[in-house]
């Protein structure tokens, strides 16, 4: 089993769309983003399906929204982890915050390690409607907004009648139409192939910041200067500016300080010496 996994797998070159269809479609929820996964529920499904029977589905809250919630559903995922025998740690505390990057990370995570259990086949006989659901009430997760029937079962849309077959044939499009469509589907083609590159790239340096961020997080290299400079870059949180000259400043004012000491005591030698 894929238990650890490296930084630099391909694992983690999946994009954001990709996982948010990988778990609407296995767990029929409708999820935008995914910091709403951030409460631990949506991973315990997932090892619910993978590992059917080993996940206590009704110790799992669909509805946290505070960390104290959420960090009763990691606990569980915990429990499951040391079941398994994954050796992977919870960053729960990270989690909780429901910081994209931290998320995304650990959803690329879950998904290799599942798709190295099942071969990336969805469970056809795991009901996950059914499997969240509490009294016959399904319970919420964030973004599911009541999951709708059409979501419970994506395959049973009735095939159209054949009258309305007959005059979409009957009024199908002109030729001038009909290259304009093939135009744009071209054209859509394209666009989905370069936004999946820039997925794959962001993520390729999200993957240097996070080695970065690991390397500066090293006690003994905490009160470093260019430790510190570091730091305010990665945990700048104004969008809008550049947190660059304040980091430069900062380390400006720590190297002065060391220069001004280093003369103070060349001073000093040659004093000593001129008095010898």
């Amino acid at each position: 089993m894929a238990t650890n996994i490296g930084m630099m797998d391909s694992a983690y070159f999946v994009g954001r769309n990709e996982i948010l269809t990988w778990i609407n479609d296995r767990l029929h929820l409708n999820l935008s983003r995914v910091e709403e996964a951030a409460s631990g529920a949506v991973q315990c499904q997932m090892l619910d399906m993978t590992f059917p029977g080993v996940v206590p589905m009704h110790k799992v809250n669909f509805d946290a929204k505070n960390e104290y919630d959420m960090i009763q559903n990691y606990k569980v995922l915990q429990d499951v982890f040391n079941k398994l025998k994954i050796t992977k740690p919870l960053e729960i505390n990270r989690l909780v915050k429901g910081r994209p990057l931290d998320n995304l990370e650990f959803l690329q995570w879950l998904k290799r390690f599942c798709d190295s259990i099942n071969g990336g086949i969805m469970n056809e006989n795991y009901n996950p409607v059914e499997r969240r659901s509490r009294n016959g009430k399904e319970r919420s997760v964030k973004g599911s907004n009541k999951i709708p029937k059409s979501l419970q079962t994506n395959n049973n849309h009735p095939p159209p009648n054949s009258s309305s077959v007959g005059l979409s044939k009957a009024s199908g499009p002109k030729p001038a139409k009909a290259a304009e469509v093939q135009a744009l589907s071209k054209e859509l083609v394209d666009l989905k192939i370069s936004t999946d590159l820039l997925e794959k790239e962001r993520d390729f340096y999200f993957s240097k910041l996070r080695d970065v961020e690991i390397l500066c997080q090293t006690p003994e290299l905490d009160d470093l200067p260019i430790v510190v400079a570091v730091k305010k870059i990665l945990y700048a949180t104004d969008a809008n500016e550049s947190a660059l000259e304040d980091a430069q400043e900062y380390l400006n004012q720590s190297l002065g300080v060391e220069d001004d000491e280093a003369e103070g005591n060349g001073e000093q030698l040659e004093e000593e010496k001129t008095q010898a």
